[in-house]
């Protein structure tokens, strides 16, 4: 499970960042990857990247600003001529629907595969037996949501010196075991689950948030996160403007992420007034002065999300 950005400024491209995008690597999970937001010229981030659009699975829309938006109905086309034929689930607000129905109508797109849009007003939006995604509204000029990806608690593994000891090869019982049932060998001896399995895996938790002023939910969606993905678009010293605009500081991202006891903050969403490095790392420092534990999402930079007891 690993998270690549593939566009980091808040608003406008510039020469160096593009507008809002994120991919959820989940290679080794589901053979997949998810994508939250799509701001234009995001498949050609991802062409830029060692992501395949046919492995694409799921799209989380955090609301309907342009800099969020603009790249999706290209990227949906563009998936159906670079052999995406798996199903594929559009998630965001109420008019998400609307938007994609009406560009790829007027735009006479052709999408062969199956695909699903799904519009919400949070709660649990998604869960299988692998994962559970919910999703809250924040405070911006227009309804903008969070995502919170939780990974399903995983048995432990098997010890399998153990079982040989018993004689037990890989096989079915294998299978009864990791189910949770016990087996009986034909001496008699029961082996439950319990005896031969180690530790559950815990599940890892990745908060990632659309535009928003500091609000409950944020913390809420972020508790106890092994990552949040905070945006940052202003130095406190324009805490003001934040406001105005329905943005957040670097300080107010770090104040979230304290409260919330996450594990991780990353930076994203930076203003285009900060074009360089030396400037992001204002940003940077600002935030880590009350959170260490706090980085600057770059693009095409992966970052592993760690198993974090």
């Amino acid at each position: 499970m690993e998270l690549l950005f593939l566009g980091t400024n808040a608003g406008v491209p510039t020469l160096q960042r593009n507008v809002t995008s994120v991919a959820l690597r989940l290679f080794e999970e589901r053979r997949s990857f998810w994508l939250f937001d799509c701001g234009e010229a995001t498949q050609h981030q991802i062409l830029r990247s060692s992501l395949k659009l046919s492995k694409l699975e799921k799209i989380f829309i955090t609301h309907l600003h342009g800099d969020h938006l603009f790249g999706l109905p290209g990227l949906l086309a563009s998936r159906n001529n670079q052999g995406g034929t798996s199903p594929l689930t559009v998630y965001g607000p109420r008019g998400i629907k609307e938007f994609l129905d009406t560009t790829m109508r007027l735009s006479q797109s052709r999408v062969d595969y199956v695909l699903e849009v799904v519009e919400h007003d949070g709660g649990i939006i998604f869960e299988d037996k692998g994962f559970i995604v919910e999703s809250q509204l924040l405070e911006h000029r227009i309804d903008s949501y969070g995502y919170r990806v939780t990974e399903k608690d995983r048995i432990g593994s098997l010890n399998l010196p153990l079982l040989e000891s018993h004689g037990i090869r890989p096989g079915p019982m294998y299978g009864k075991l990791k189910s949770g049932e016990s087996i009986e060998l034909e001496n008699g001896t029961i082996i439950r689950p319990e005896d031969v399995l180690g530790q559950p895996k815990k599940g890892r938790i990745i908060t990632i948030l659309g535009d928003t002023r500091p609000c409950p939910a944020v913390v809420t969606l972020a508790k106890g996160a092994d990552m949040l993905v905070h945006e940052a678009t202003f130095l406190h010293e324009m805490v003001e403007t934040a406001y105005e605009y329905y943005h957040s500081t670097a300080t107010q991202a770090a104040n979230a992420a304290q409260d919330a006891q996450a594990k991780r903050l990353v930076l994203t969403h930076f203003s285009s007034r900060y074009k360089d490095l030396e400037q992001l790392g204002q940003l940077l420092d600002e935030a880590k002065e009350i959170f260490p534990n706090t980085m600057l999402a770059e693009e095409f930079h992966i970052l592993p999300i760690e198993r974090i007891q």
